[in-house]
Formats: structure tokens, C-alpha cells, sequence
């Protein structure tokens, strides 16, 4: 098991090279239909994750042949699907669709909220969030059609709506599952990288499902591995006709004779869009910890085919630490679950508390908490809170680990993270000292904090956090009360928190049938687009979120390019 983890590893960052190499050569306009193709299909798919794969297998289910181009290669393929919790939505079959629907939109766009000043996507968000009513009920159903051994497990926290003022909140009877083949799950920080099938849970047993159903397809999907998509081609009609890959350097012409559907993700990895559209800075004030291959190829190749964007800056994000390892000149984060845990608090650069820390990893707010990170102070024009600072104690340290050990990067080897801590405290990631007044100068010096924290403020807020747990009432925030535990057995530590998480959410302009659309919400003939670099959750994000509209959109637009006539040719 660990050779095959340290082969993943040094995998895993030659991918990284290689979408490092693929975003810098995406052309700025789509391509003339070459002179002869190499490959020709139905459907022609760009990306290989959970969006990629449910298209693909709808697709073929009825009746096209399909062609998947993906920039991994097959033995490190690594996606957001895989590295994730494997939550999906499965609302109860006996709610009221019209409620499922109200409820999707208030989650999409917000217009049916009284209080909401503008939708986000108000000229789709109907027509997405009926097909949300109309499939997400079956969703378990549709997987466990891929793979009857497939378990839809019960994770409590998500099984509700996680926005219960929204319309129909109530009566759609929402609910969510984790994937698993296993009846007893494993943990978040049990490893399923690896192992057959059978001992899976989490993203790695929801994508198992996927390529199992992708298998049972046959010859009608066939995947090109190590074949990044690199520009969109169109005929004179203006119709998007296939893709240029590129395979080895070498360019594979790929001809679609219905259409081509971009599964490409987000641009977390991808610098120029970082500093374009994410709020405050950035490259480093954010770190994601989803696959590193996320390089906006799909957005770019979008664009120069003259598709608008749409809410770019939109990310699924709270506060995570980010590690010492990059990609692309940009740190790699992780999933950070102890931020909230007893004996421990955070604080910003100079050493106060902004918000009750159960915000972070609570629903629904642990999906949007990057806005409380990002705030820019207008007197001082700076952002106080990037980094932020989680303050904890040795008890904390001692009794579990402070990231998620078997799902994200650690899980599937982007970055090393021992069980007991002591990684990233003898990297000088996490910094340690004996008392609190030592620890506040440790943040002081460190050379993220700029000399903006004020030791003074550190040891008041200390002692005022403490007496609170003391009270089993936080009365500056209003702290869950069983949270509550002092930070008073040294050594004391203070590990540094960032913008980010699993994915961005931006990207390309859809309409209600995820059609890619100009500036001017003209569709673009024969080019749509499922997953991350287009997501429906523009307003706010219920976790599972990006695999529900994996399986919901995937499974729509795949029916929908399948049946489309063939291209003139």
C-alpha cells in the first residue's frame, strides 16, 4: 500500500505538470474543422469526473456513441469526484415536487425569496430547478441501476434542508446519503484510494459506481486518457462540430456528430483566473483542496468559442489550512474539520475572534464562510483576516487529527499529514510555543501575519474565550455551547487558516438545458457544459451539491445530445 501511495504521489504532480502545460497553450478562439479527424463519435465529452462520467453513460444509454477526452492518465486519475465526501442529494419520493422545485431555486437563484435583491441566474433558474425536482429523487435509484451493490448511507447532518426558511423547505422532505459499498462506512479519515471496490466509501465509492456503469457500456464510451481537451472546433455554420486534445504534445482531432459537452471543473489551479475573479487575494489568500488538474481549460476553451461567463467568482469555500506543497505556484489546501473543535478558536491578524468558529464546519454556512475571510477593511485597505489564525491547545493536538486523513489531498497523497500533527508542527506549517504571549509573537514575526498582531489582544481574547467555556456560553458569538472547551494546557499552537475548499462553482453562461450561451444568452450551436464550471448553486451551496448536479444535469444533457440529429457534414 505504500509504494502504491508514493507512485500515486509522484503521479499525481506529473499531472499537475501537465495542466500546468495544457492551460498556457488553450488558443483564444475556437478552431476550423481540420482536414481530416482522427476520431469521430456521437458525443464527444471533455473531462472525466462525476459530471463527465454520468453524461457519458446517459448518453450512451441512449443510443450514442461516445468519445470521453481526459488529461489524466488512467493509473492517477484523480478528479473532485473521487477526492470528495461522496455526499449526494436524494430528496424522499414522497415530497411535494413543487416544493423540491421552490426549494432548488432558492438554493440556484433566490428570486422566490422575499428579502433577495436579484436572482443570480433568474432567466434559468426554473427550468434547472425542475429538472432538479423532477430527477434528484431518483438519484440513489440511478446509481444503484449501475451497480446494485452500491449503499446510499445515512449522514446525519445532511439529511434535511440545510436552509429550513427557504420556500418549500419543508415539504419537499429533503435528504441526502454518502456513497459506500460498505453497510458499516469508514471514516473521513480511513483511506479508500486503492482498495477494491467492495471496501470503499466516501468519493472513491460514489466514482467506483460511476466507472462500473461506464464499464457496462462497452464499446459506446471510449475514454482517451492523458488527452487534455484544447480548443473547441466550429463548422461555418458557427456549430461547435468537435475538439483538438492534445496527446503527448501531439494534437488528436475529434469529430462530434451531435455535440460536444464541456466536464472540465473549475480554474482552482489556474493563477490568471484566480487573481481575475476570486474576492480578495487571490493566489495567496485561498487554497483548494480538490484535484490539482482543475485548471480552467474547459472555461478558456469556452470563452474563446464565444461563450459568456456567469458568476465567476462563485466558490463552494470556508477557511482550510494551506499546506507547504503547490501546484502551479499555488498552495494546495486541505479539508480542515478540527476548525470549531474544543480547545480551539480563530482569530484574525491581530489576534481577535470574528465569528463563532462552528461557522466553518456547521451547514450551511461552512460553504459560504470565505466572505467573512475575505473582508476588506476600508481604512486600512487591507484584509484582516487573510490569514486568519487557529489558536489550540495540547488536548486538542493529542486527540485527533486537525485535516481529514482519507478523503482530499492527504487521502489520495497531494500532500502528507501524520495522524498525531506533529507533520505539520515540525515543518513550521503549525507553530508551537509555551505560552500564549509566545505564541502570539511566533505569529507576529511569521512573515503571512505582516507584524499586525498584537500579542495583548491574544492573551485577552485567551482568557475571555475561557471564561465563556467556563459559562457554557459564548456571549461574544454564540458558539455552539458543546463546543466550548478551554485552550489552557500548553504547548500552544497557531495554525494558519485561508479561503478555500473544494471547488470554484463560476463559470460559463447556461441556460435551463445547459446549452453554453454568448454574451448576448444566445445558445452556441451543439456545445453544452455539467459539473463545477457551470454550477447551478450560484446563491448558496448544501453540501453533496456538485455530485447531486453531476448525477441530475448528467444524466439530462446526456439524453438530450443523444438524441439531437446528426451535423451536416
Amino acid at each position: 500500500m505504500q509504494a502504491s501511495r508514493r507512485s500515486f504521489l509522484k503521479g499525481a504532480l506529473g499531472t499537475a505538470a501537465l495542466a500546468a502545460g495544457t492551460m498556457a497553450s488553450i488558443p483564444a478562439e475556437a478552431a476550423r474543422a481540420p482536414k481530416k479527424w482522427d476520431i469521430t463519435a456521437d458525443v464527444v465529452v471533455v473531462g472525466f469526473g462525476g459530471a463527465g462520467a454520468t453524461t457519458a453513460i446517459s448518453a450512451a444509454q441512449n443510443g450514442a456513441q461516445v468519445v470521453v477526452l481526459e488529461k489524466n492518465p488512467e493509473n492517477h486519475h484523480i478528479s473532485n469526484t473521487r477526492m470528495s465526501g461522496g455526499i449526494f442529494h436524494c430528496p424522499f419520493k414522497d415530497g411535494d415536487k413543487k416544493a423540491l422545485q421552490d426549494y432548488a431555486q432558492a438554493m440556484f437563484s433566490g428570486e422566490n425569496i422575499p428579502w433577495k435583491e436579484e436572482g443570480e441566474i433568474p432567466e434559468s433558474s426554473v427550468g434547472l430547478a425542475k429538472l432538479w425536482a423532477d430527477l434528484s429523487p431518483t438519484n440513489l435509484d440511478f446509481l444503484q441501476s449501475l451497480d446494485p451493490a452500491f449503499i446510499g448511507g445515512s449522514q446525519p447532518g445532511f439529511n434535511k434542508a440545510s436552509f429550513p426558511n427557504f420556500p418549500g423547505a419543508k415539504e419537499c422532505k429533503y435528504n441526502a446519503y454518502r456513497a459506500t459499498y460498505l453497510k458499516r462506512m469508514k471514516s473521513f479519515n480511513d483511506v479508500s484510494y486503492g482498495l477494491p471496490k467492495e471496501q470503499t466509501s466516501s468519493g472513491e465509492a460514489f466514482w467506483q459506481c460511476l466507472a462500473t456503469g461506464v464499464k457496462k457500456q462497452g464499446k459506446k464510451i471510449r475514454v482517451l486518457w492523458e488527452t487534455p481537451g484544447n480548443q473547441l472546433v466550429k463548422n461555418d455554420r458557427g456549430e461547435v462540430i468537435g475538439v483538438i486534445g492534445l496527446h503527448k504534445g501531439r494534437k488528436v482531432a475529434v469529430r462530434a456528430r451531435k455535440a460536444v459537452v464541456l466536464c472540465a471543473g473549475g480554474y482552482e489551479y489556474n493563477k490568471a483566473m484566480r487573481q481575475a475573479f476570486l474576492e480578495g487575494p487571490g493566489v495567496s489568500g485561498w487554497a483548494f483542496y480538490g484535484t490539482t488538474s482543475n485548471t480552467g481549460d474547459g472555461i478558456s476553451m469556452g470563452m474563446a468559442a464565444g461563450a459568456g461567463l456567469c458568476k465567476v467568482g462563485k466558490a463552494a469555500a470556508r477557511v482550510i489550512v494551506p499546506t507547504l506543497d503547490t501546484c502551479n505556484g499555488m498552495r494546495i489546501g486541505s479539508i480542515t474539520p478540527s476548525v470549531g473543535s474544543p480547545h480551539s478558536m480563530v482569530v484574525d491578524n491581530f489576534g481577535k475572534r470574528y465569528e463563532a468558529e462552528t461557522k466553518v464546519t456547521d451547514n450551511p454556512s461552512r460553504y459560504f464562510f470565505y466572505k467573512a475571510a475575505v473582508q476588506f477593511d476600508i481604512n486600512t485597505l487591507a484584509y484582516p483576516r487573510t490569514p486568519s489564525w487557529m489558536i489550540f491547545d495540547e488536548t486538542l493536538r493529542t486527540s485527533k487529527p486537525l485535516v481529514a486523513l482519507g478523503i482530499s489531498v492527504v487521502g489520495f497523497g497531494l500532500t502528507k499529514w501524520s495522524k498525531d500533527n506533529m507533520s505539520a508542527i515540525n515543518s513550521g506549517l503549525v507553530l508551537k510555543a509555551d505560552t500564549i504571549e509566545e505564541l502570539a509573537e511566533k505569529i507576529k514575526n511569521h512573515p503571512d501575519n505582516k507584524k499586525r498582531m498584537v500579542p495583548a489582544n491574544l492573551v485577552a481574547e485567551v482568557k475571555k474565550f475561557n471564561k465563556f467555556c467556563d459559562e457554557k456560553k459564548d456571549e461574544e458569538f454564540s458558539r455552539r455551547p458543546v463546543t466550548l472547551g478551554k485552550i489552557e494546557k500548553g504547548p500552544f499552537y497557531a495554525m494558519p487558516l485561508v479561503a478555500g475548499g473544494p471547488n470554484t462553482k463560476g463559470g460559463l453562461l447556461i441556460d435551463d438545458r445547459h446549452r453554453v450561451l454568448t454574451w448576448e444568452r444566445k445558445p452556441i450551436p451543439r456545445l453544452y457544459t455539467v459539473g463545477e464550471m457551470a454550477s447551478v448553486l450560484k446563491f448558496v451551496y448544501q453540501g453533496g451539491g456538485n455530485l447531486t448536479e453531476c448525477l441530475v444535469y448528467g444524466r439530462s444533457v446526456g439524453k438530450e445530445v443523444a438524441g439531437l440529429p446528426n451535423l451536416k457534414a
